[in-house]
């Protein structure tokens, strides 16, 4: 990888984002002999996960997990000879509802009865919702345009009895999205469901989406990958602008201009509206890149001496309706000589605490802990964030969202190629959509599409 480019650059294609989709683009197009070049915003590869180091050990400020099924990222890292870990997950999990605290074990959490079938019954009525829908295009599914029109939150308070009920399906999805459920149609969260395998799974550590992580930081794929292709990527080149003709695309930013018979955009579809295209997109492209919003989230990592949680017989991960975290979990290393908790601030929480210092996050946040932990909890060693909102390449996280009323408007517009133009990020995916594995296959997708049409003679 080099930050310096010539002021052009003559490719076959260029890709824009050197997150994991961009990068498994190009590892495609180079192995078919392409000539690539990867351009990079910033001066670092990664996108959305983000790995620093913290005295020695990995801390993952991004996406950081990974389970089963995800078998494009699993089969990637096996390759590049990353290794995983299981998330800890002894003990029991603590909820933090209505002025309560309590301990409970599996999936729903410990409730009064009416509240605890009226939750499942609930769940139970998201997993079959979305197996019905098409995985590929949800959008022309039976009644879509009825599901696409309500808030999942307005779903919730029509079909759900229980006040607590659907407090705790408010909690999950704000895990699960970065986002309150008034934020995101019935549709496009039923559908973000069936892409990851179901709801269970999208929540769960056993056996599902938060199962594994990675020994030296989830952004150590991309710094491999990166790697291995060399002076393919280029750090240190935001691009502006984007112009196509009947001979190619052109690419054009501060640090230079690039030519190329096609391009890539391997970003989240909000961070190209940032993006000048002549002549202008499709109207529903340009609608999706201004109408997807990104998740709101402010990922805190405390770390601490000794793991009190695991002491008391806790896993450490708290769901949570009084924040500011709305879900907690254990950050400790994979040697054991690691040990902090992972805290995730959320949604309306994200943006309130997003306009506050960060020592006023730190002092909530611990404070927070303290009640839910006890005073062990008081006295960190070390505390470090990052707010997803203020990363101007990503403007959040964790992926993109289709509130009401989008995604049967422009859903079939997230992975139509426009002229020389092809679409990547792991929004487009149609498995593990939002996800390091789906970014993996969105990348893969798109390069394959170029392949196709370069051997077509296009």
């Amino acid at each position: 990888m080099t930050s310096v480019v010539p002021r052009v650059r003559n490719v076959h294609t260029a890709i824009v984002g050197a997150g994991l989709s961009g990068l498994a683009a190009a590892k495609v197009l180079v192995a078919a002999g392409r000539d690539v070049v990867v351009l990079e915003a910033r001066e670092r590869v990664g996108g959305r996960s983000y790995t620093i180091d913290r005295g020695g050990f990995a801390i993952d400020l991004g996406g950081q997990w990974v389970g089963p099924t995800q078998d494009r990222v699993l089969g990637l890292a096996r390759e590049l000879g990353i290794a995983t870990f299981p998330q800890y997950k002894e003990g029991a999990r603590l909820l933090e509802l209505d002025g309560a605290l309590s301990r409970y074990r599996g999936t729903i959490p410990a409730v009064p009865l009416f509240d605890k079938l009226v939750a499942g019954l609930g769940l139970a009525r998201i997993e079959l919702a979305s197996r019905m829908l098409s995985r590929t295009s949800p959008w022309e599914s039976r009644r879509a345009r009825a599901l696409d029109r309500e808030s999942l939150h307005a779903w919730s308070e029509r079909a759900l009895p229980s006040a607590k009920a659907r407090k705790l399906l408010s909690l999950g999805v704000e895990m699960i999205f970065a986002a309150h459920p008034r934020e995101i149609s019935r549709l496009s969260a039923l559908s973000y469901v069936r892409s990851g395998g179901g709801f269970t799974r999208l929540a769960e550590v056993e056996n599902g989406a938060q199962q594994d992580r990675f020994h030296r930081g989830a952004m150590s794929l991309s710094l491999e990958l990166a790697a291995r292709l060399g002076d393919v990527v280029q750090a240190g080149f935001p691009v502006r602008a984007v112009t196509q003709d009947a001979r190619g695309v052109t690419l054009e930013g501060e640090a230079g201009v690039v030519r190329a018979r096609y391009a890539i955009l391997a970003l989240a579809p909000p961070m190209a509206a940032g993006i000048r295209f002549l002549p202008s997109l499709p109207p529903a492209r340009e609608a999706l890149h201004l109408g997807m919003p990104m998740g709101s989230v402010i990922k805190v990592v405390v770390i601490y001496d000794r793991p009190f949680w695991r002491e008391a017989g806790l896993t450490g991960e708290v769901l949570s309706d009084a924040g500011p975290c709305r879900g907690l979990f254990d950050d400790g290393s994979g040697d054991g000589t690691h040990h902090a908790l992972v805290g995730f601030i959320m949604a309306d929480d994200a943006r309130h605490f997003g306009d506050v210092a960060e020592s006023t996050r730190k002092a909530a946040v611990v404070a927070q802990l303290v009640r839910l932990f006890g005073p062990a909890a008081a006295r960190p060693d070390d505390y470090v964030e990052h707010d997803w909102r203020a990363d101007p390449w990503s403007a959040g996280c964790y992926t993109g969202l289709f509130p009401p009323g989008l995604m049967t408007r422009v859903g079939d517009a997230l992975r139509t190629p426009v002229g020389r133009l092809h679409w990547a990020g792991t929004e487009t995916a149609v498995r593990w959509a939002g996800y390091f594995d789906g970014a993996i296959e969105a990348g893969e997708r798109a390069a394959n599409e170029v392949i196709a049409l370069n051997a077509d003679g296009g």
